[in-house]
């Protein structure tokens, strides 16, 4: 895999950041916290080492909150639009990634889901719901 600079951003465009491929791991986290943090049944994380990832605007609007007690929680959210953002854990050596900030296309894909004890049992696989191409009333997609 050839190295690739990838880019990403909060809804709004103002805080914006550049990662440098190759990442260390991706995977799907299934804890209470990434369950509030994602409003989802899940958070799709990337860990990206701290050298490999640079702000390019916005800096100034982040916000940051992290549970004292927690060894290896925080989050980083954007303080104009609230979109999630990536955080440095608290080692400083590791960003946490929502894969949904990211604007580029990215070719990794997920390796682990990780607190499965905690999915929620509303959580049904999204390989067995009907897919459409945009919004429920427009054309389906086939399989």
């Amino acid at each position: 895999m050839t190295e690739q600079t990838l880019h990403g951003s909060c809804l709004c465009k103002q805080v914006t950041y550049s990662i440098v491929t190759p990442l260390k791991v991706f995977q799907y986290c299934h804890c209470s916290r990434c369950q509030k943090v994602s409003g989802s049944a899940f958070a799709a994380n990337l860990f990206v080492p701290k050298a490999q990832f640079s702000w390019t605007s916005g800096q100034d609007l982040l916000g940051r909150y992290e549970i004292p007690e927690a060894k290896y929680f925080a989050t980083c959210f954007c303080t104009n639009c609230g979109s999630n953002l990536p955080w440095l854990t608290k080692t400083g050596e590791t960003y946490i990634l929502p894969a949904g900030s990211l604007d580029s296309e990215l070719e990794m894909k997920p390796k682990q889901n990780i607190f499965c004890e905690d999915i929620p049992s509303w959580h049904i696989s999204d390989a067995v719901l009907p897919k459409f191409l945009q919004g429920p009333f427009g054309p389906k997609l086939t399989d």
